[in-house]
């Protein structure tokens, strides 16, 4: 698995979380699998830096972390391109659920191993994480309303994980990454 911290792009004017609930692995995987090919094949939008999709490890849904240069250059591009890439996807795999987008902005970083291990599971909390064991970093994403914080937590491996949630009540979902689009010209 590849470093978060390695897709964080520096010109990131603001990072986009979004989560689609599909329901099983067969459809979080044709879900996945579609809106890969939709970005393959379509149009790069020079303001959009980069877009990461990830998997449920229990099959559930997506994730997604888009980074854009500003709010108005993704809300521009919404406006003109996004109905007809979700439609396609949704013809593909109908009743996909899209609670909503959250606009943040990468607050800071904390790295706690920095050892050369790359991380066996990431996590997605709205809680900021004691140091525990196998926790390598955890990266805090705000909102402009102050809402809880976005936590994206790279992790040794599963267990690790779960051995840290579940003493602590915890409220998270564990991903992997299932592609990452780069744009090729952004610096």
């Amino acid at each position: 698995m590849t470093y978060f911290r390695d897709l964080v792009h520096p010109a990131a004017g603001t990072a986009l979380i979004s989560e689609w609930i599909t329901g099983t692995d067969e459809r979080t995987r044709a879900a996945a699998d579609a809106v890969t090919e939709e970005w393959a094949a379509g149009e790069w939008p020079p303001a959009l830096l980069s877009q990461h999709v990830f998997r449920a490890t229990d099959g559930t849904g997506l994730l997604f972390y888009a980074q854009w240069t500003s709010d108005e250059e993704h809300l521009t591009w919404a406006r003109a391109r996004r109905g007809a890439l979700v439609s396609r996807v949704d013809t593909l795999v109908p009743g996909i659920q899209r609670p909503g987008l959250h606009r943040t902005r990468l607050h800071r970083s904390v790295v706690h191993d920095d050892g050369g291990r790359p991380p066996g599971a990431l996590a997605l909390t709205r809680t900021t994480p004691d140091t525990a064991p196998g926790l390598l970093a955890a990266h805090i994403h705000r909102t402009e309303n102050s809402e809880e914080p976005f936590v994206i937590e790279e992790w040794t491996d599963a267990a690790s994980f779960e051995a840290a949630v579940r003493p602590a009540a915890r409220t998270a979902k564990r991903y992997t990454l299932h592609h990452s689009f780069l744009n090729p010209h952004a610096g």
